[in-house]
């Protein structure tokens, strides 16, 4: 066994112990993930739903809000039969317990009342002020995926699991570090080589492969010939859009232009612009750049090279998404100490 396997699982086992003391008995358990949930998220959750059926017996639903659009993510939901709801479509008075992963209260990218307790919160992004009023919380920023962690919990709670939960916590690692390539730590590294041997290999590659519609590639040719790049900054603006996850996606690609450094994204999507930061610079704080760029517009979090925001209350049509695009634009490279900056287009006509 090398090093690297070798891991000390007390401080996990102890804290482990102690909430799920605190929580057996108390009645149904309400798993919430964040709006148009990804990998990461989906999987902490069903994560966190077996070890808790497994620790104390009590049922956990997981809920989302917002929709499942990417199609690696509803292959992800389909082939791996993950069970979740809408969160609108359930009575929240029915649990006595409530949980949140890879999320925090408060911070935009959840439809969870802000109103409402919650319980537990399992997260790998920056400690937010809102989670003061959790009972338990374990946030590591330093982590690249909640799926490690959770990972943890199971070996820590010597809790067995089969090869669809296996390929469910390995595919969120693969995605949300890029194959390691992107905000790794060992602890991520060592899930990531103790789940491999585990994966169904047949229904990750049906994941990373799956069928899109149509309009998948015209989003990516509106992004492409809209796109503009300041320096080594690139913007670009999908204007409407039907799943929010497109934003994301666009930016991972986009982020692969010669040259370019920093990528910021926007799409409208049922009443809501969806922000998308990338950068391949390591010396960044991406949430810290994106929640200065939304300052009085939205919220943001994120960290490391990537991060994601919301702006709310804002008209669709695309004159004011093009003057937000601008007021983007310009509040970014004043950020990032290059204004002005003439922009050029990506590619010419």
């Amino acid at each position: 066994m090398t090093a690297e396997t070798k891991m000390d699982l007390t401080p996990i086992r102890d804290y482990t112990d102690k909430f799920l003391g605190w929580m057996r008995g108390r009645g149904a358990v309400l798993i919430v993930t964040h709006d148009h949930p990804d990998p990461d998220s989906l999987a902490a959750a069903m994560a966190l739903k077996h070890l808790i059926t497994v620790k104390t017996g009590q049922p956990a639903t997981v809920a989302f809000g917002g929709m499942i659009g990417r199609g690696e993510n509803r292959v992800m939901v389909e082939k791996l039969e993950i069970d979740l709801v809408p969160l609108d479509s359930i009575d929240l008075n029915r649990f006595p317990v409530v949980c949140m992963v890879d999320s925090q209260p408060g911070t935009g990218n959840n439809s969870f009342p802000q109103d409402r307790k919650v319980d537990l919160v399992i997260d790998h992004h920056p400690l937010r002020e809102t989670c003061q009023e959790v009972h338990w919380v374990d946030v590591r920023e330093e982590y690249g995926a909640t799926a490690t962690m959770m990972y943890e919990y199971l070996e820590a709670q010597e809790v067995g699991f089969g090869t669809k939960l296996a390929t469910i916590l390995f595919y969120a690692i693969k995605s949300e570090t890029q194959d390691l390539g992107r905000d790794w730590i060992r602890a991520d590294r060592r899930a990531y080589l103790k789940l491999l041997p585990l994966v169904n290999n047949s229904i990750l590659f049906d994941i990373i492969h799956p069928e899109v519609p149509r309009a998948y590639f015209a989003h990516f040719s509106h992004a492409i010939h809209n796109a503009m790049i300041y320096k080594d900054i690139l913007v670009f603006n999908l204007y409407k859009i039907d799943t929010p996850d497109m934003v994301a996606e666009l930016a991972d690609f986009l982020l692969r232009v010669d040259e370019v450094k920093l990528v910021l994204g926007m799409g409208y999507y049922e009443g809501v612009v969806a922000l998308s930061f990338r950068t391949l610079r390591n010396d960044l704080n991406s949430g810290e750049i994106l929640q200065k760029v939304v300052a009085g517009l939205g919220t943001a979090g994120g960290h490391g090279m990537i991060a994601g925001g919301q702006i709310r209350d804002t008209g669709g049509d695309k004159e004011s998404l093009a003057s937000l695009e601008q007021t983007l634009t310009h509040r970014l490279l004043e950020v990032m100490h290059c204004y002005p900056v003439p922009g050029v287009p990506l590619v010419s006509e």
